[in-house]
């Protein structure tokens, strides 16, 4: 029998593999592992303005370009790494967002410091629990909500880039503080 999943398609065309394979196995669960939260971080900021589907199809590109998404080694790239990305063909050539990636490296450093993992800091939004909104379809999913707009504005406060509330509303389902798989989902 056939695994039930979200619909997203909604007249957008096809999901590519790599799609079902991060809403089947990534998509809305929870990560508590400082390097992928800061890599999901990264992630979302170039998705904006693009298709998720193409920031999941150059994902390891990405990985590769920014040195596994070290946040230490991201913090201290200059000029030249910032030179070098903007060649690199297998991944998205945006100066402001690289240069956002370079910054929150460095923001998300100082959060570690303060709170011993970054992990504590973005779950304690939610006491360390995911946000289950039980949706019946897709189309029911907010762009943002109240809890992205309280999150997004406390990155803002710390120095974070490219982290208005629609893109840390995909941000936390992507590390599952919320789940937004449908209620019928296989997966969730």
């Amino acid at each position: 029998m056939e695994k039930r999943r979200c619909d997203f398609s909604l007249g957008a065309g096809r999901i590519s593999e790599k799609a079902l394979l991060y809403h089947d196995t990534r998509w809305c669960k929870p990560e508590h592992h400082d390097g992928e939260l800061f890599a999901m971080l990264i992630l979302e900021g170039m998705q904006a303005g693009v298709s998720w589907n193409l920031i999941l199809e150059k994902e390891e590109n990405f990985r590769r370009a920014f040195d596994g998404f070290d946040p230490e080694i991201v913090a201290g790239y200059g000029e030249e790494k910032i030179a070098e990305l903007m060649q690199d063909r297998g991944i998205i050539r945006n100066r402001n967002k690289i240069t956002a990636a370079i910054t929150n490296a460095r923001a998300f450093l100082k959060v570690q410091e303060e709170f011993g993992t970054f992990d504590k800091f973005i779950w304690s939004f939610t006491g360390g629990k995911p946000i289950d909104h039980r949706l019946k379809n897709v189309a029911d999913m907010p762009a943002k909500d109240a809890l992205s707009e309280k999150v997004s504005l406390e990155l803002k406060k710390r120095g974070f880039k490219f982290v208005g509330p629609t893109i840390i509303y995909s941000y936390l389902q992507g590390i599952g503080v919320l789940n937004d798989h449908c209620v019928d989902c296989d997966f969730r």
